[in-house]
C-alpha cells in the first residue's frame, strides 16, 4: 500500500515528537532515582555570624513589600552584621510606602537603606548588578518581595557553607497561600517537584542546578568570579548560577530550610511568570549551552544534564505539535497503536508513563500526607496542559531573538481564602495567547470528534485532557481579566465618556466570546457535513469487504452513493478535494463510477450461483476495488479539512477575533490612561 506523502510527513512529525518527549519524561525519572537513591545529609559547621548583606529587588509591590522588609528585620542575626538593602525601581505609591517603614526600622539601628537608581535599566537583574558595586560582606542574601523568610533563616542556613567551593545555598520555596484555588495548589505541586525531585537530584551529584532567583544566600566571591549579574536573559538567577558552576563552584540544595512565598493567584499573572521562566531559559540554552559543551572539566552527564535543563521547554511545543497532527492522522486511519491487535496498550501506556509514574513519585516525596497531593494531580496535568501555548509563544519569542521587558509579576498579599484580589491595582489583562488557546480547544472538539468517528476512541481521553486545558486556561484568562480603577490614588467616579468607553470594553468581550462560539458551531457542523460522510463511506466499505453477500453489498454501495452525492455537493467543478498537486487517486469522480461498477457486478451476481468460478471472481474483485477505494478515501479525507471554503472561513474568523482585540486594546489603554494621575 503507497501512502499518502502528506500524511507521510505528518506521522513523521508526530513520532519524532512522541520520542523527544518520552526522552525528557524519562529523564525526569532518572532525576527521581538520583534524588531517592543518593541521599546526602548537608553537613553544616560553625562560622559565627558573617557580614551579609540582604538585598530585596522591589518594583511596584505595595501589597507585599512591607510584609517582606518586616521579616527580614525580625531575622535572629546581630544588627552590626546584617545590611539590607531595599533595591526600589517602583514608580507607584510603594515608595512612599517603603520609605516610611525603612525610615522606621533605622531609628531601631538596623543597617537598612532605601536605593533609587532612577533608572530600571535591567530591570531585576540591573538592581542586583547596582546593589553588588557598594556591596562588601561575606555573603548576599537575596529574598523577592513576595517572600516571608522565617526569623531563624540566616542562622540556619550559613552554616551549610562549609567548604570555600560552596557558592550558593539554595532553599526550598513554601507556598503560604497553597489552598487558595486550584490554580495555587497545581502551582504549589510543579514546583515542588522542581524541589524535591530536579534541584534534590542535581545538588547530591555532580549535576548543575540553578539559583531560583530568591530565598538563597550566595559566597560574595562566587558572583565576582562568575563576571556578575548579566541583563541579557530573562532569567539572570539561571545564567548566573550556572556560570558559576562553570567555574567551579558548588550550588548546594537545602530541602529542609523552607522559605514561604506567595504563589500568583490571577492566571494571568501565572501565565506571565510561566513565559518570563521558559523563554529564559530558551535563552540561557542559546547563550551558555556552547560553553559547556567545549569544557572539558565539565562531566558528560552534567553536560547532557545542563542541555535537558536548559531546553526542556521545547517539550511545549512538541506537545503542540502532537495535539494537531494526532487527528489528522486519525482521520487518514494511520494506525498509531502498539501493537495493533491491542488498542488498549495504548492507553495503558500513556497512563503509565504519566499520571501512574507521577503517583509513585509522589509518595516518595510526600509520604504520610501523599494521598492528598494526588487529588491535585488531575488539576496539574490541566493546567500544565493548557499552558503549553502560552510556554510555546515564549519559547519561539526565545529562538527568534524577540526582545522582551523583564515583566514582573503582580503579588497582592494573598494568604487566606478569605483574601481577594479583584478589586486590587496590579490586574493583568488577558493577552493574544488566549485566542490561541481557544483555536486549540475548538480544534481539540474537533478532534475528539475524528478520533470517535474514525472508531478509534482510545484517543479520545488523550485529546480531551489537552482540550480541556486549553479551554480552562483561556477561561480563567477571560474571567480574571479586569480593570478595576485604582483606589488608592482617590480617582474621581466615571465620567459618561469613560462610562462608555467601559461598556464598549464589555461589549466588544461579549463579542469574542459569541465569534467564539459561532465558530465551534459551525466547526463542528461543518465536520458532519464534509468528514462524517467519508467515515460512513469506510464503514460501508469495510462491511462489503468482510460480505461474501450480493444483495448486502448492495445495500452498502447504494449508501456509499449516497454519501458520495453528499461530498461531491460540497466540492468544486473538479469534484477533487486535492486543491494543491491532485492526483486521480482522489478525484470523486472517478470513485462514483468505480462504485457504480461495483454495484452493477453486485447486482450481476446475484443471478450467478456462488458455487461457480464466476461468483468467485466477481466477488474477488468487489473486494479489491474496496480495498482500493477505500485507501482512496482516507488519503483525501485531511483534504477535506483544509478546504478553500475552510481556510477562507477560518481566516474570516479569526480575523474578527483579531479585529475585536483590537478594539479590546484600545479600549484597554483608554480605560488605563483614565487611571493615571500626574505626579504618581
Amino acid at each position: 500500500m503507497v501512502l499518502n506523502p502528506f500524511n507521510v510527513f505528518v506521522f513523521d512529525l508526530f513520532i519524532i515528537s512522541a520520542i523527544i518527549i518520552t526522552a525528557y519524561t524519562c529523564n525526569f525519572y532518572y532525576l527521581t532515582y538520583l534524588s531517592i537513591k543518593r541521599k546526602v545529609n548537608p553537613t553544616t559547621i560553625e562560622i559565627g555570624t558573617p557580614t551579609i548583606t540582604i538585598q530585596l529587588p522591589i518594583y511596584n509591590e505595595k501589597y507585599v513589600a512591607k510584609r517582606l522588609v518586616d521579616a527580614v528585620c525580625a531575622m535572629d542575626y546581630p544588627k552590626d552584621k546584617m545590611v539590607i538593602m531595599v533595591l526600589d525601581d517602583s514608580d507607584d505609591d510603594t515608595v512612599e510606602l517603603l520609605f516610611d517603614v525603612v525610615n522606621t526600622y533605622k531609628k531601631q539601628g538596623f543597617q537598612i537603606e532605601h536605593i533609587r537608581r532612577g533608572t530600571r535599566k535591567g530591570y531585576k537583574a540591573g538592581a542586583l548588578k547596582y546593589a553588588m558595586e557598594i556591596t562588601d560582606t561575606e555573603y548576599v542574601a537575596i529574598f523577592d518581595a513576595d517572600f516571608i523568610p522565617p526569623n531563624w533563616f540566616l542562622k540556619k542556613a550559613i552554616p551549610h557553607f562549609v567548604k570555600p567551593n560552596i557558592g550558593l545555598v539554595q532553599c526550598r520555596w513554601g507556598h503560604v497561600n497553597e489552598n487558595y484555588s486550584a490554580i495555587t495548589q497545581a502551582q504549589a505541586l510543579s514546583l515542588d517537584f522542581h524541589f524535591l525531585i530536579e534541584q534534590k537530584a542535581k545538588s547530591n551529584s555532580n549535576l548543575f542546578m540553578n539559583f531560583n532567583g530568591t530565598a538563597g544566600i550566595w559566597r560574595t566571591d562566587c558572583i565576582s568570579d562568575a563576571g556578575g549579574w548579566h541583563t541579557a536573559t530573562l532569567v539572570e538567577d539561571l545564567d548566573l548560577s550556572y556560570r558559576a558552576q562553570m567555574k567551579g563552584w558548588k550550588c548546594l540544595f537545602l530541602p529542609d530550610i523552607v522559605v514561604n512565598a506567595e504563589l500568583p493567584a490571577q492566571m494571568n499573572a501565572a501565565k506571565r511568570q510561566q513565559f518570563r521562566w521558559a523563554k529564559g531559559s530558551i535563552q540561557c540554552a542559546i547563550k551558555l549551552l556552547t560553553d559547556i559543551a567545549l569544557k572539558r572539566k565539565i562531566g558528560i552527564e552534567a553536560k547532557i544534564q545542563a542541555f535537558v535543563q536548559l531546553t526542556r521547554h521545547i517539550v511545549y511545543p512538541l506537545m503542540l505539535i502532537q495535539f494537531l497532527t494526532l487527528p489528522v492522522l486519525l482521520a487518514s486511519n494511520m494506525n498509531l497503536y502498539l501493537v495493533s491487535f491491542i488498542p488498549a496498550l495504548t492507553i495503558a501506556t500513556y497512563l503509565a508513563m504519566g499520571p501512574g509514574a507521577y503517583i509513585m513519585i509522589i509518595q516518595s516525596m510526600y509520604h504520610k500526607s501523599w494521598k492528598s497531593k494526588v487529588k491535585i494531580l488531575p488539576a496539574l496535568l490541566v493546567y500544565n496542559a493548557g499552558m503549553s501555548v502560552n510556554n510555546s509563544v515564549a519559547v519561539f519569542d526565545a529562538i527568534f531573538g524577540k526582545k522582551n521587558e523583564f515583566l514582573r509579576t503582580p503579588k497582592y498579599g494573598i494568604v487566606t481564602k478569605k483574601d481577594n484580589w479583584k478589586d486590587k491595582s496590579y490586574n493583568l489583562p488577558f493577552t493574544k495567547t488566549t485566542l490561541l488557546e481557544i483555536f486549540f480547544g475548538v480544534y481539540g472538539l474537533m478532534g475528539i470528534l475524528i478520533s470517535i468517528f474514525s472508531n478509534n476512541p482510545v484517543f479520545a481521553p488523550i485529546i480531551g485532557l489537552q482540550t480541556v486545558g486549553f479551554f480552562y486556561i483561556s477561561f480563567m484568562s477571560l474571567s480574571h481579566t479586569s480593570f478595576k480603577r485604582n483606589k488608592s490614588l482617590n480617582v474621581p467616579a466615571l465620567t459618561k465618556k469613560e462610562k462608555m468607553e467601559k461598556r464598549t470594553y464589555q461589549l466588544a468581550m461579549i463579542g469574542v466570546l459569541g465569534i467564539i462560539v459561532f465558530g465551534a458551531f459551525m466547526s463542528i457542523n461543518g465536520y458532519h457535513a464534509d468528514v462524517y460522510p467519508l467515515d460512513r463511506i469506510r464503514g460501508n466499505l469495510d462491511g462489503i469487504i468482510g460480505s461474501a453477500d450480493p444483495e448486502a453489498i448492495k445495500i452498502h454501495l447504494t449508501a456509499i452513493k449516497q454519501d458520495l452525492a453528499i461530498v461531491m455537493e460540497k466540492l468544486p467543478e473538479s469534484k477533487n478535494p486535492v486543491w494543491v498537486f491532485p492526483t486521480e487517486s482522489t478525484n470523486f469522480l472517478r470513485i462514483d463510477r468505480d462504485v457504480e461498477n461495483m454495484l452493477a457486478t453486485a447486482q450481476t451476481l446475484t443471478t450467478v450461483s456462488p458455487d461457480s468460478a464466476a461468483f468467485q471472481t466477481g466477488m474477488t474483485n468487489i473486494g479489491e476495488r474496496s480495498l482500493s477505494i477505500r485507501q482512496n478515501i482516507m488519503d483525501a479525507t485531511p483534504y477535506m479539512f483544509v478546504s478553500i471554503s475552510n481556510i477562507i472561513f477560518s481566516t474570516m474568523w479569526i480575523a474578527a477575533i483579531l479585529g475585536i482585540f483590537a478594539i479590546l486594546k484600545r479600549k484597554k489603554d483608554q480605560l488605563n490612561t483614565f487611571d493615571e494621575v500626574p505626579g504618581v
